[in-house]
């Protein structure tokens, strides 16, 4: 029984590692700044369709490990994927049964409210920052949206048993 939820979760955590490996991937100066938000994207996906077993204790840990991996403030990235994790699965009904089209303006909305806590902590730290580092991920973020749904997806039913 160990070994088949092993198995069911495996697919589920190569995802957040590989999330956590495309957010300290080296990228050239100019497109640094539209890097997708892919953990808090990926978590936003998990926690919507497994919200029992991915939650905002797995957002606390992916945090504490991305603050860690990015050398940010410790705890930056943790506080705001909490929230993102919560309200995932908060409403992971709704979200569930929104068409595409609302789906991908819902993830805007929650990608916007992590960019604005991530904004926050750094005015607070006194990190100064230019607008386009907190709007490029918003919006490259919303438009994989659609793809990255179907790759999870095809992740998620591969796995089944």
């Amino acid at each position: 029984m160990t070994q088949d939820r092993a198995s069911r979760r495996l697919p589920v955590v190569a995802c957040i590692i590989a999330a956590l490996m495309l957010a300290i991937a080296p990228m050239p100066d100019w497109a640094s700044p539209f890097r997708p938000d892919w953990v808090a994207l990926t978590l936003i996906y998990w926690a919507m369709i497994l919200p029992r077993t991915y939650s905002v204790g797995t957002a606390w840990i992916v945090g504490i490990l991305l603050d860690v991996a990015q050398g940010s403030l410790l705890g930056q990235h943790a506080v705001a994927l909490c929230f993102v994790a919560y309200i995932a699965v908060k409403f992971h009904l709704q979200f569930r049964v929104f068409p595409v089209s609302q789906m991908t303006a819902t993830v805007f909305a929650i990608l916007a409210f992590y960019q604005f806590i991530l904004f926050w902590v750094n005015g607070v730290a006194g990190v100064n920052a230019p607008a386009v580092a907190y709007w490029g991920p918003v919006i490259t973020g919303t438009l994989i949206w659609p793809l990255l749904t179907l790759f999870f997806g095809s992740v998620r039913y591969r796995a089944r048993p």
